[in-house]
């Protein structure tokens, strides 16, 4: 697996104590490269804490191949990756459990909320 890892627009963001940056990967004669590929190379690349800490989400093949682009978070330590990590992003690091609730049960919570419109709604 041979890929190229370059990271641009980088910026430490210490308000959601974690560094963001857009991720580009040359990968040409591959059609991808693993997620957990990329977040080993870049826990080495940035001296991350665990590969938990690394999210990297939205990536776009390029047209005609060999080029990917996606965002990369790096938190500072696990406890600010569930601090501010969406709710989705945890669960597929990991860090959450999906809670299994039917499409139905949602629908009729959300009929019965708003047949009380105007009074106080209760969970």
């Amino acid at each position: 697996m041979s890929c190229t890892i370059r990271t641009r627009k980088f910026m430490t963001n210490r308000l959601l104590q974690r560094k963001q940056f857009i991720i580009d990967v040359l990968h040409p004669g591959l059609a991808n490269v693993s997620k957990a590929d990329l977040k080993e190379k870049l826990s080495k690349m940035y001296s991350a804490p665990d590969t938990t800490c690394i999210s990297l989400f939205g990536f776009r093949t390029h047209f005609g191949g060999g080029k990917s682009s996606g965002f990369g978070l790096i938190y500072d330590n696990i406890a600010a990756t569930k601090k501010f990590e969406p709710k989705h992003r945890q669960i597929r690091l990991g860090l959450a459990d999906k809670t299994q609730k039917s499409r139905k049960q949602i629908k009729e919570r959300k009929n019965r909320s708003k047949k009380v419109r105007g009074t106080k709604k209760n969970k």
